[in-house]
C-alpha cells in the first residue's frame, strides 16, 4: 500500500447527541457513499476507519460514570448496557459502509485491547493485519474496555487511534466531526484556529473547551490534547480536524484537500 488513512466519523456528526440513542440515518448514508467513492479510485490506498459512540455510547456512559471505573454490580449493569449501546451504534455504521460495497470487518475494543488505568497496553493486532492482508477495512470504534486497575472503563475512537498509528503509521488522520475545526471562542465559532503545534499550543490551550453535548471522553480538548501527543511522538503524520456535514466535505479531504485544523509537529 502507498499510502494508509486513518478516518473518524465523530459520534456528534453520526448522532444527535442531543438525544439518547439517535442515529442520523441520511447522513451515515451519505458519508459511506463518500467513502465508498474514493475508495473506488484509490484502491491503493488503505484506510482504517472509525467511528464515536455519539448518543448511544455517551448518554448510558455518562448514567453511570463508566469512564471513571466499574466498582459494583450496579456499574457492571451500566459497563454491559454502555457496551451494548455502543455496539448497537456499530451495526448501523457497519450496515452502511456494507451496503455500498466496502470491505469493512468491526473490531471491538471490549475483547481485543488490554487497557490499565484508561492506559492501551495492548491490542489484538494480527485479526486487523490479517484482514488489512485480505483487502479488508478495519472499523474500530469509541467502546468499553475492561481495565485491570479501574475494572471498566471507556476507550475513546482518538485513544485506538493513537495506539494503532505507532503500529500503521498513517500518513494523514482525519477526524471529521460536526464542527468545521478546533476554535478559541466556541460556541461563536468566528476564531477558527487554522493550525496547532506543540510550540504554539500554549497560545490557544485556555480557550479551547470540551463538548456542549454529554461526552464523556472530554469533548474537543481532550481530543486536540490527544492529537497533539501523537503529532510529537509520530512528526511525519498530520491531523485534520473538520466538518463531514457539508456534503462532499469527507471525500474532498480524503482526497487531499485542506479544510479545518490541522495538528502537526511542524511549528
Amino acid at each position: 500500500m502507498s499510502e494508509t488513512i486513518f478516518l473518524k466519523l465523530g459520534g456528534s456528526l453520526i448522532t444527535d447527541k442531543s438525544q439518547a440513542n439517535t442515529p442520523k440515518l441520511e447522513l451515515i448514508s451519505r458519508l459511506a457513499d463518500e467513502i465508498a467513492d474514493f475508495h473506488s479510485s484509490n484502491p491503493d490506498i488503505q484506510l482504517l476507519i472509525g467511528h464515536g459512540s455519539g448518543s448511544f455510547g455517551h448518554h448510558a456512559a455518562s448514567k453511570h460514570d463508566t469512564y471513571n471505573g466499574v466498582k459494583n454490580k450496579g456499574d457492571w449493569q451500566g459497563f454491559f448496557e454502555v457496551w451494548y449501546r455502543a455496539k448497537s451504534l456499530n451495526n448501523i455504521v457497519t450496515e452502511a459502509l456494507h451496503k455500498v460495497g466496502l470491505p469493512v470487518i468491526s473490531f471491538s475494543m471490549s475483547t481485543s485491547a488490554s487497557v490499565s488505568n484508561h492506559i492501551i497496553q495492548k491490542i489484538a493486532l494480527s485479526p486487523i493485519l490479517t484482514a488489512i492482508e485480505k483487502g479488508g477495512i478495519p472499523l474500530v470504534y469509541g467502546d468499553v474496555a475492561f481495565d485491570q486497575v479501574l475494572g471498566g472503563t471507556i476507550l475513546s475512537t482518538e485513544d485506538i487511534f493513537a495506539f494503532l498509528a505507532k503500529q500503521f503509521n498513517p500518513t494523514r488522520i482525519l477526524l471529521a466531526g460536526i464542527e468545521n475545526g478546533v476554535f478559541t471562542d466556541y460556541p461563536d465559532k468566528q476564531a477558527l484556529i487554522q493550525n496547532i503545534t506543540p510550540g504554539n499550543y500554549q497560545n490557544f490551550r485556555k480557550e479551547i473547551t470540551g463538548s456542549v453535548d454529554t461526552d464523556v471522553t472530554g469533548g474537543m480538548a481532550s481530543k486536540v490534547e490527544n492529537m497533539l501527543s501523537l503529532a510529537a511522538d509520530m512528526p511525519k503524520t498530520s491531523i485534520q480536524i473538520f466538518s463531514g456535514s457539508i456534503p462532499g466535505s469527507v471525500k474532498s479531504v480524503l482526497e487531499g484537500r485542506s479544510s479545518g485544523t490541522v495538528i502537526s509537529n511542524n511549528s
